[in-house]
């Protein structure tokens, strides 16, 4: 499966045609609500949703590692839980989802008349590069191939199995956009899907060269503002391109505003933002994504589908969902630090829907829900093991590691001092040989401790740690990537001077290295 780093959709024409929608539309104009600078809340039964349905849910949330759940209906929100350490006002990076803001984006312009069609050539928008491997196939790719990852170009990113080999290339490029381009072609534009993020970052590289403004600064200009999303960080490349295909962090509420502007048809209040076509199209998906764990998954726009449920979504590795779902009025959004059935997901939040005009009071289930979103909030401590006699002698000591799969130079606990903390040296990015000091507080008791939170605009680096002893010579760390959809536990096993550390990396893949004792 994919949902890399490391996917929205009403039609007009359905505004126009459809009764619900119709009555949706007149509602939210005589509640004088949103949208607005602050979301409005409600019980969910006010909403013709069931409590109790949203307490399971809520519930089986933090089974699924969620970091945050909101759920909205006719405009107002009926459940906004978070689940510790992670708190709803924290950033996060929604990963793949940034490749909806980035098509959000080419819609615009699009409506602007600055792109004057999908159908445009892309290689006519890079005619001051000298591009490698071009051919009539390359030379007929244009954003529309880029926006349904049916470019043709060669591309290996694991989706259906594969090494992501693509992917680390491209990070490693001094380049990004460069090494897209250059890329041979491995099938016709438009025979068949593949899933290439490289297809994204030029998207968000043909932003650049319409407005000469990078897609973060554009999007702040003409999207961010307008939906009252006041802070957000973006990842670069080295050539200040904003990445295309993941690395936007914003709030779950901000998150679903996206989702809002595409189940209101591309308006915001008074404002058509998108422009109909592409409501249609996004609605409309028919690209099928050939997806074995879901054949009924369909792509259009950088937009996942699910035709038969009438369901759109904006989708990020681990989880990162915006979902709209029409047909019921609702936006839901996910942060979460693994995978999530997406079907199995629309299908139980369809389950809590019990009306389409109010329900009576339900104070019991409130009150369930209420325990539900205090439980997933609370940090439940962790048990403790005994503290052995090694912990002494390896407390303070630097192990130092050959270059391995797990990218960790060297790594120090301090386990005695007043305060407890580890450090370790990764290799900078960009393979200049330059290596990374990072640093973090831990508990011992049972608990998180975190690193100072960073500006809002560096969420890349916020974690909390715990630790315990697993046996007499063992020690676990409890990694907490705080708002990035990521969790490990690192397992440090010693032997004298010797220490094996185990971890697992993407997917769930175990890996170990083994270090030395620094002298």
């Amino acid at each position: 499966m994919l949902h890399v780093r490391t996917r929205f959709w009403f039609a007009v024409a359905l505004l126009l045609t459809c009764p619900l929608a119709r009555h949706a539309g007149a509602e939210e104009m005589s509640r004088a609500g949103f949208p607005q600078s602050e979301w409005p809340a409600t019980a969910p039964e006010d909403e013709g949703m069931d409590s109790a349905a949203l307490a399971k849910l809520v519930a089986s949330g933090k089974t699924m590692r969620f970091d945050s759940l909101l759920i909205t209906r006719h405009g107002r929100i009926v459940l906004d839980a978070s689940y510790a350490p992670y708190h709803a006002d924290e950033l996060h990076i929604i990963n793949s989802a940034t490749k909806a803001v980035v098509a959000t984006l080419i819609a615009m312009l699009q409506k602007d008349g600055v792109l004057d069609s999908l159908d445009h050539p892309v290689l006519d928008l890079f005619g001051d590069r000298k591009i490698d491997n071009v051919d009539a196939r390359k030379q007929a790719i244009t954003v529309q191939h880029l926006l349904n990852m049916t470019s043709g170009l060669d591309w290996d990113e694991g989706y259906m199995g594969g090494t992501e080999t693509s992917m680390f290339e491209m990070g490693r490029s001094p380049d990004w956009v460069q090494y897209v381009l250059d890329r041979p072609m491995a099938h016709a534009p438009g025979e068949t899907f593949y899933y290439n993020s490289g297809n994204s970052h030029l998207l968000s590289a043909i932003v650049t060269k319409l407005t000469g403004k990078s897609a973060d600064d554009f999007a702040s200009e003409r999207l961010f503002a307008p939906l009252g999303i006041t802070e957000h960080a973006w990842f670069k490349d080295s050539k200040g391109i904003s990445s295309g295909g993941f690395g936007l962090a914003l709030r779950p509420r901000d998150m679903a505003r996206i989702g809002y502007l595409y189940l209101r048809g591309g308006r915001w209040g008074e404002q058509q933002l998108l422009p109909p076509s592409w409501i249609e199209a996004v609605n409309h998906a028919t690209t099928s994504m050939k997806a074995p764990f879901d054949p009924g998954l369909n792509y259009a726009n950088q937009f996942w589908a699910l035709p038969d449920r009438s369901v759109v979504m904006a989708v990020g590795y681990h989880c990162q969902i915006i979902m709209v779902l029409p047909a019921a009025d609702i936006v839901a959004v996910t942060t979460a630090r693994d995978f999530c059935p997406f079907r199995k997901l629309a299908n139980d939040i369809l389950a809590t829907v019990k009306s389409s005009d109010a329900l009576p009071a339900a104070p019991e289930a409130a009150a369930a829900l209420a325990a539900a979103v205090s439980d997933a909030a609370a940090e439940t401590r962790s048990t403790v093991g005994a503290v052995p006699d090694i912990a002494a002698s390896i407390s303070g000591r630097t192990y130092s590691f050959p270059p391995g799969p797990l990218g960790v130079n060297a790594i120090t606990l301090d386990l005695t001092g007043p305060d407890p903390h580890v450090a370790w040296d990764i290799p900078r990015q960009g393979g200049d040989g330059g290596v990374l000091h990072l640093w973090s507080p831990i508990g011992l008791d049972g608990a998180y401790r975190k690193t100072k939170q960073p500006h809002p605009w560096e969420p890349y680096i916020y974690r909390a740690m715990k630790g315990s002893w697993t046996d007499a010579t063992t020690f676990a760390i409890d990694v907490q990537f705080i708002g990035q959809g990521e969790e490990r536990t690192w397992r440090l096993s010693f032997d004298g001077d010797k220490v094996t550390f185990k971890t697992k990396g993407r997917y769930g893949k175990e890996l170990a290295i083994e270090g030395q004792a620094v002298k």
